[in-house]
């Protein structure tokens, strides 16, 4: 999906980094929550509460959840899981632009 329609987007973005990651969040009338962002060439650590789906729509990155050794890779139009309650390293080789969806 391209496009999102009946939503509520928060106009103050999320800034990780120093400025290297930005996000803004999502609504949607059902109340689920996606964020839409941007990822500058580096390295980083997110930490989890949800459960995430992340799409990578364009961009080339390397991940590896916390636990385990091998570093995956992915790139545009391409996507991977993170558990609920965990942590996820990133190596990004060039600007991603990417989507997060939250889930239950």
């Amino acid at each position: 999906m391209s496009e999102f329609t009946n939503v509520t987007i928060t106009r103050e973005a999320n800034v990780y980094f120093n400025g290297n990651v930005t996000s803004r969040a999502v609504t949607f009338a059902d109340g689920s929550t996606k964020t839409l962002g941007i990822m500058m060439p580096g390295d980083y650590t997110f930490g989890t509460a949800k459960a995430e789906l992340m799409e990578i729509l364009a961009g080339a990155l390397s991940y590896r959840i916390v636990g385990t050794t091998e570093w995956l890779n992915v790139k545009g139009d391409e996507s991977f899981n993170v558990p609920a309650d965990s942590s996820f390293d990133l190596k990004i080789t060039e600007l991603v632009d990417y989507c997060c969806t939250y889930l239950d």
